[in-house]
């Protein structure tokens, strides 16, 4: 009898967690130094730990504030992964970072993320002054399954009226949950991400399979994407999520949304974590840029 995706997801989190969320040495950045400190929230769904990265030089007016989801397929839960990327984020586009501990699966599946992502957001825009960051001055983002996050926050945010982001950096994202893992294509032989190890990310974080269609689970399968925020799409050339990630910056174009979109060549999910290095950091100082940019670091 084969186990349940619950019981693969659990050997996941502890066969595979240390190793699914290791950086490569050349990538983790280690002369950019860390100013942080930790920050417990509460939401809807119960109380989220997260770290907080402070710009490394402090200036007169609040520094503009990004919130990070990391990835791990809903099922891994080390925030620390995106220690390199919260770093250089801080540093070199003067925001503060908020690196969120989000709950997962399959001890906490679908909607239990979501609404610990989208009320993190929306306290941290709502306690900047308490926080020493302008709130008014947000944006989002994440990585694999932190981008999907990402994207369901935006929409929460689009229907609620609670804040608007002004950037939301959508990474390696998986975007539909329906489509059978097996028919999304790789250039590659062996891609990172297989159709087994998707099918039990899909079957944690989303036990009923009637949920998968959603707009907050599948972003990409949503046909009102008008009034989101500006995006910055990251996608990777052998990654088998490559043509989702595609297909949604088209479809935020196509709704009006501004959209930078970028293809990598030549690496695989996860290269912002993994390498190669050159294409890694490329990206890391993209998102930086971007952020930059929408943020204003710096204006007051």
């Amino acid at each position: 009898m084969p186990f349940s995706p619950g019981i693969q997801a659990r050997g996941i989190q502890l066969l595979l967690g240390r190793v699914m969320s290791r950086v490569h040495k050349d990538l983790r950045f280690t002369d950019v130094p860390a100013r942080t400190e930790s920050l417990r929230v509460e939401t809807g769904a119960g109380p989220v730990t997260c770290t907080v990265y402070r710009p490394p030089v402090t200036t007169d007016t609040p520094a503009p504030v990004y919130v990070n989801f990391h990835g791990g397929g809903f099922v891994v839960a080390r925030p620390e992964q995106d220690d390199h990327i919260c770093r250089y984020i801080a540093a070199t586009a003067g925001c503060v970072v908020i690196n969120v501990d989000y709950s997962v699966a399959p001890q906490r599946p679908f909607p239990t993320p979501v609404t610990q992502a989208y009320d993190v957001t929306a306290w941290v825009a709502e306690n900047g002054a308490a926080g020493g960051w302008d709130g008014s001055r947000l944006a989002v983002g994440g990585h694999s399954a932190g981008a999907n996050l990402t994207a369901a926050v935006c929409r929460l945010a689009r229907e609620r009226g609670t804040f608007t982001p002004r950037l939301q950096i959508i990474d390696s994202a998986p975007l539909d949950q329906v489509a059978d893992p097996a028919t999304k294509r790789s250039l590659v032989a062996k891609p990172l991400l297989t159709p087994q190890l998707m099918r039990i990310f899909n079957a944690a974080y989303v036990p009923d399979p009637a949920d998968r269609a959603g707009p907050l689970v599948s972003p990409a399968l949503a046909d009102d994407l008008a009034g989101l925020p500006p995006a910055l799409v990251i996608t990777a050339e052998n990654d088998r999520l490559r043509d989702e990630g595609d297909a949604y910056a088209k479809a935020l174009e196509a709704a009006g949304v501004p959209v930078t979109h970028r293809v990598f060549e030549g690496v695989d999910h996860y290269f912002t974590h993994t390498g190669p290095v050159p294409a890694g950091k490329e990206a890391i100082d993209l998102m930086a840029t971007a952020l930059r940019d929408a943020l204003g670091a710096g204006d007051s």
